[in-house]
């Protein structure tokens, strides 16, 4: 797709007016004329890639470069999870789990208990899949308690994030701290840290600052009328609970493997054996939710009597209500890739290496003004990373310097997610959030995320300089 950037004469300046003019314009479209966020995402990526330059016999190709792989991952992962969660919430599970953490927890800490949840089942899982798994318990959860909807799912989608983005195994950390050289042990021990912090001080702060001013009401988009279709089965919370780890346990076992893989000197020889590929495999996150979701349909349906043709029902209904998710996501991913073909990333990030600032403060900027301009957290990391390894081959730092850039440059990556990236879209969409709501909520914590965890990042490059590790 390198040969579509064929207009670069707008010059850095131009490009970057042209991504302003072309959010500005998404905005006018949507809240002002009211035009549903899919069609809108996709006028505004059709005029910003001919405004751009590119020619008119590429531009569905322009279209694809950021549509299909967003769609593809995404809808995998939507459409089983939202299979998973309709079968729990379907079957009573959801109540029932959330009847039993207010039990324990009371209701004013059932917010905290699912946040904490979130957190562990993060570590391994992507937001976007973790999200999803979630949102059924969410949902039960806050309409047993009541009060604010956000209150209750902002701090577990805080949670998913803060893991997301600066802990491996996922992919811009570990990708960073590759292209670094980077000890992904030391960034994976840093980034739970730091992932901890930053969901224990902003999440709270999310839950009494911003749910209660943001008053919506539970969504519906993953209910069900499970009194009229007779799957309700009454399950037992250890069932729901051990659906929930399933995935978990499952992306683990790829996660272990890598991590062995890596530490075995022979990488490459150790991934290919057999026994270990078949494993991994099973790992992957969408085959884990695959087989979570056909254990569910047993467990919850055949295991209680069930007709298959009940289950199949059941699988049926999830998929309808969360097209228009995977829609407008992947219309938020086409806007983001258009954004990229045209260079406004990559000019503006190789303008800010030659300005010559602190590469602390270099590293963090690059990401976060990449991310600005096309959305995707993983390739804003990448590309800061990529501009940044010159810098740190010839700078003889030291190891944990080295993982503070990969943590500055991950803080970067996650700030102020807007109408460009397709997690502002998924998150707009599960929490039945305008975007005007969702650019007053999301888009100021996720800013926040970033500055808490550039002012860590700063501490421990302090740190590591002062003590010399």
């Amino acid at each position: 797709m390198e040969d579509l950037v064929l207009n670069w004469e707008l010059g850095t300046g131009g490009l970057l007016i042209l991504a302003t003019a072309a959010v500005a314009f998404l905005l006018v479209l949507i809240m002002a004329f009211k035009v549903h966020a899919f069609l809108a995402l996709m006028v505004t990526s059709i005029l910003t890639a001919l405004v751009a330059g590119i020619p008119a016999n590429r531009l569905v190709e322009s279209l694809g470069f950021g549509f299909y792989p967003t769609l593809g991952n995404v809808m995998l992962l939507v459409a089983l999870g939202a299979m998973l969660g309709r079968m729990i919430e379907a079957s009573g599970g959801a109540q029932i789990l959330a009847n039993r953490m207010i039990g324990i927890f009371g209701e004013k800490r059932a917010g905290l208990a699912l946040s904490v949840a979130s957190l562990m089942m993060g570590f391994p899982i992507f937001f976007d899949a973790g999200l999803v798994v979630m949102m059924p318990i969410i949902y039960a959860v806050a309409r047993r308690v009541g009060g604010s909807f956000l209150s209750i799912a902002l701090p577990s989608a805080i949670a998913f994030s803060a893991m997301h983005i600066f802990s491996p195994p996922h992919p811009g950390p570990v990708a960073a701290s590759a292209t670094l050289g980077a000890d992904v042990g030391q960034v994976l021990l840093v980034g739970l840290v730091f992932a901890i912090i930053i969901w224990a001080v902003v999440a709270p702060l999310a839950a009494r600052i911003i749910g209660p001013r943001i008053d919506v009401p539970v969504p519906e988009i993953l209910d069900t009328t499970r009194e009229e279709s007779g799957f309700e089965s009454t399950p037992k919370v250890s069932t729901i609970i051990m659906l929930l780890l399933l995935p978990l346990v499952l992306i683990l076992l790829n996660t272990g493997l890598n991590t062995f893989a890596a530490a075995s000197g022979d990488a490459d020889a150790f991934k290919s054996q057999t026994w270990v590929m078949i494993l991994r495999a099973l790992g992957e996150t969408p085959i884990a939710l695959l087989i979570t979701v056909f254990v569910s349909m047993f467990v919850l349906g055949w295991g209680a009597g069930k007709r298959g043709t009940l289950i199949e029902k059941i699988n049926d209904s999830a998929l309808g209500p969360i097209c228009s998710v995977v829609l407008v996501t992947g219309a938020g991913g086409m806007f983001g890739g258009v954004l990229r073909v045209t260079g406004i990333g990559t000019a503006v990030a190789d303008s800010m290496s030659d300005i010559g600032l602190p590469v602390i403060v270099a590293a963090f900027l690059i990401a976060q003004i990449v991310r600005l301009a096309q959305g995707s957290a993983t390739v804003a990391l990448t590309t800061a990373a990529s501009l940044m390894v010159a810098v740190v081959s010839a700078g003889h730092y030291t190891d944990f310097q080295v993982v503070a850039l990969v943590m500055a440059m991950s803080a970067g990556s996650v700030g102020f997610s807007h109408v460009n990236d397709s997690g502002f879209w998924l998150v707009s969409r599960f929490f039945g959030l305008s975007m005007k709501q969702t650019l007053a909520s999301w888009t100021l914590i996720q800013g926040a995320m970033a500055i808490i965890g550039f002012i860590l990042s700063l501490g421990l490059w302090a740190l590591a300089s002062a003590v010399g590790f």
